[in-house]
């Protein structure tokens, strides 16, 4: 996105009246928004829209923001401004350490929210430009390089690969030795847009699986962790 372009906002709050009058202000403001309720179902609408910036409410029910907040900075770049009801020094602190990029205590100035949101997307904006092409990465004698996505064996030999299993594998590359959920995976690819996320997931990684295992029947590199996701059990270097 550049600072030209009309910036999609995704809002996590669960009250009602606060997420509708956010709407209302981020589209008074020249942005595209959704809102969502929680975690869950900010999961999915990632699955199928790209954002450039989270709002998103420290106090949920279920999974809190701050949760929310490491998990989704560990899966992606997204900008995130966490919102909460809480003044405390220490609730600030730590939703920084966690990976948010600025935080509004309530009730806040809708000016200063804005002004705010702007200057994070500024910073997003500088440092996508200056930041460097993403370099190949290798496992077990295999290259996977994302700026030409392409796939290649210990031969050398090109693997083809459909999008979707593409961003599924590099995914994994960038995350190995990791428990990773099918929301946490819909949530980094594309891989989910066409069906239901378990469904659509599994698929992929079923297909990824029959052209990197040497073994189907024993993966060795995609492993099911039960009731967690997958692993990517692999030592991924980065080439110069």
């Amino acid at each position: 996105m550049t600072l030209s372009e009309q910036a999609a906002i995704l809002i996590v709050e669960d009250d009602p009246e606060i997420a509708a009058m956010l709407i209302e202000l981020m589209k008074n403001n020249g942005f595209d928004a959704a809102s969502v309720a929680n975690g869950v179902e900010m999961d999915r609408l990632l699955g199928r829209r790209k954002f450039d910036l989270v709002v998103l409410d420290a106090m949920l029910p279920g999974e809190d923001g701050f949760s929310i907040c490491m998990r989704l900075r560990a899966a992606r770049a997204i900008p995130i401004l966490m919102l909460t009801a809480r003044r405390e020094d220490i609730d600030r602190i730590v939703g920084l350490e966690l990976g948010a990029d600025d935080y509004v205590t309530k009730p806040f100035n809708s000016r200063e929210l804005v002004a705010r949101i702007r200057s994070i997307l500024r910073r997003a904006a500088l440092s996508l430009r200056q930041e460097e092409v993403p370099a190949p990465l290798t496992f077990s004698g295999w290259r996977i390089d994302p700026n030409s996505r392409q796939l290649f064996d210990a031969d050398g030999d090109e693997v083809s690969m459909t999008t979707a299993e593409f961003d599924l594998l590099w995914a994994f590359c960038r995350n190995p030795n990791k428990v990773l959920t099918r929301e946490q995976l819909l949530s980094m690819t594309h891989a989910g847009s066409a069906g239901p996320v378990e469904r659509s997931i599994d698929a992929h990684i079923s297909r990824i699986r029959q052209k990197i295992e040497p073994n189907l029947r024993d993966p060795s590199f995609i492993k099911t962790v039960r009731l967690g996701g997958y692993l990517f059990a692999a030592t991924v270097e980065r080439l110069a």
